[in-house]
């Protein structure tokens, strides 16, 4: 029997390009007539409102967040309209952001830049969105790579799926959009795009990246694939992104033709977002077409990602008991002392340690430095940093030798654990002995902790000038133009 003709048609109801009579774009006065409509969402407006419920009920219990963007799938909503809701959900309806700026990369049109459909506003089954004319104005005239290209917005389904999804959040009041189709396949371009877009890049607005992930490999394969690409955004690191699909690209991966359709949109976001330590991502839930329980099909199936970018909060009431600390610090000695064996340290069993925290970790013989390695603040608990940074302060500080077994009695462990990251406008703001400061320009960067204006005796300008100098690899003077971040640490020693 051949199965070729019914296989290749749940791709295309995957896709959702079943196409139904009228679907090609008109315009309407002003309006862009909903394409989508009867293909990847329902075009009668009671099953629609009804389909949406049934999405949102699915993210019940998700917290109202202050959310500056989301990356949300765009496939047909029978497969990816609950992985998408349980984004939207964050979204608190009664704190609606200035203006909704939507980036869609096109499936249609190759052209340098992107395109904003300038002649008036999208409609869906629920009503016309209204567009942000005065905003769309401004990006047209500025000399950036916005233009208007009619062929870029009349086939595209990835920009209109995620307006159903806004107006039912807002209703009647929906915040004007900036409807944004991405139309570039150029790094550079993404890069102006996101110079451009920067000015509106704030809390008073809200940007919404539309993109699926890998596209037509095995179920298991695309589970592998996507996890990595999502952790790969959850760096806030437009490179190592880039480096994760270059590296699926290399691997060969039976039948996957891309990691991210929406690739584009996805960097121009992290150009906009790399550098700012108050934001986070956080992945809030995965899923591909093969996990449907009616249509799904393992040998080749579309990854969907929900993943929200948000602001960082300072938990000032973070600290330690004493016991805990001791448990913390002997945790750090286990770890480093089992590894000689092959063998994993037990975590101690304290809540306060599955907090998502960032962590040095510095080694000291003699009262002299035999290594310190840590990082900042992301997802993963206290205990896993502590136990990662032990190891590598350990074994991986280029400056020095791997620890020796004999050399582990004589080794005083001490602990920072880091408050997050402060951006400060002023130097003045950064005070030597109670502040780390963090210096970045671009792709270069480097940290002093609190401990070492104490240490060492330096004052402000000393610290800066040397953590230019020393840990940045700038000029020493390279911190007056490079970003200044402060940050506090609980310290405990042995």
């Amino acid at each position: 029997m051949n199965t070729l003709p019914i296989y290749a048609g749940i791709i295309l109801l995957i896709m959702g390009f079943f196409t139904a009579p009228g679907t090609q774009a008109q315009e309407d006065g002003c309006n862009r007539h909903a394409v989508a409509a009867g293909r990847f969402y329902s075009a009668d407006q009671n099953v629609l409102k009804q389909d949406l419920l049934q999405c949102f009920s699915a993210a019940e219990g998700i917290r109202k967040e202050n959310i500056r963007a989301l990356i949300v799938p765009h496939a047909g909503y029978v497969f990816s309209g609950e992985t998408a809701a349980r984004a939207y959900a964050c979204i608190d309806p009664a704190k609606p952001p200035q203006r909704i700026f939507i980036l869609a990369s096109s499936h249609h049109t190759t052209h340098a830049g992107a395109s904003i459909y300038t002649p008036g506003n999208y409609a869906t089954p629920l009503g016309p969105v209204p567009a942000d004319q005065e905003v769309i104005k401004k990006l047209m005239s500025s000399e950036s790579l916005f233009t208007y290209l009619p062929e870029a917005h009349r086939q595209e389904h990835s920009l209109e799926v995620q307006l159903p999804f806004l107006q039912y959040i807002f209703g009647d009041n929906i915040p004007p959009v900036v409807p944004i189709v991405v139309t570039t396949q150029s790094l550079s371009d993404c890069k102006l795009l996101a110079e451009a877009l920067s000015p509106w890049f704030d809390e008073d607005n809200l940007f919404v990246i539309s993109s699926d992930f890998s596209h037509y490999p095995g179920w298991a394969d695309a589970n592998r694939v996507d996890g990595e690409t999502a952790e790969s955004i959850l760096t806030n690191n437009p490179e190592q992104f880039l480096a994760t699909l270059s590296g699926h690209a290399r691997e060969n991966v039976p039948e996957l033709a891309t990691s991210a359709c929406g690739w584009t949109s996805i960097l121009t976001l992290l150009y906009l977002s790399t550098g700012n330590h108050n934001l986070q991502y956080d992945h809030l839930a995965y899923t591909n077409s093969g996990d449907h329980p009616k249509y799904g099909d393992k040998r080749q199936v579309v990854g969907y990602h929900a993943i929200v970018l948000k602001e960082g909060t300072k938990d000032e009431s973070f600290s330690l008991t004493a016991a805990e600390e001791e448990d913390l610090l002997a945790y750090a000695r286990n770890t480093i002392a089992m590894a000689f064996s092959n063998k994993k340290a037990t975590a101690p069993d304290h809540k306060i340690f599955d907090t998502p925290c960032g962590a040095f970790v510095t080694l000291k013989k003699d009262g002299r430095l035999r290594g310190c390695i840590g990082r900042f603040g992301g997802r993963e608990a206290l205990h896993q940093v502590v136990r990662e940074m032990a190891l590598a302060a350990a074994f991986n500080d280029n400056r020095f030798t791997p620890l020796k077994e004999e050399e582990l009695e004589d080794i005083d462990i001490e602990i920072s654990i880091l408050t997050p990251l402060q951006k400060i406008s002023s130097p003045e703001e950064f005070i030597p002995g109670k502040h780390g400061i963090y210096i970045k320009n671009g792709y270069q960067s480097g940290t002093f902790l609190p401990q070492v204006a104490t240490e060492t005796g330096w004052g402000r300008e000393e610290m800066l000038r040397h953590c230019s100098h020393d840990k940045a690899g700038l000029e020493y003077d390279g911190w007056k133009e490079a970003e200044l971040f402060t940050y506090e640490a609980i310290i405990i020693e042995e």
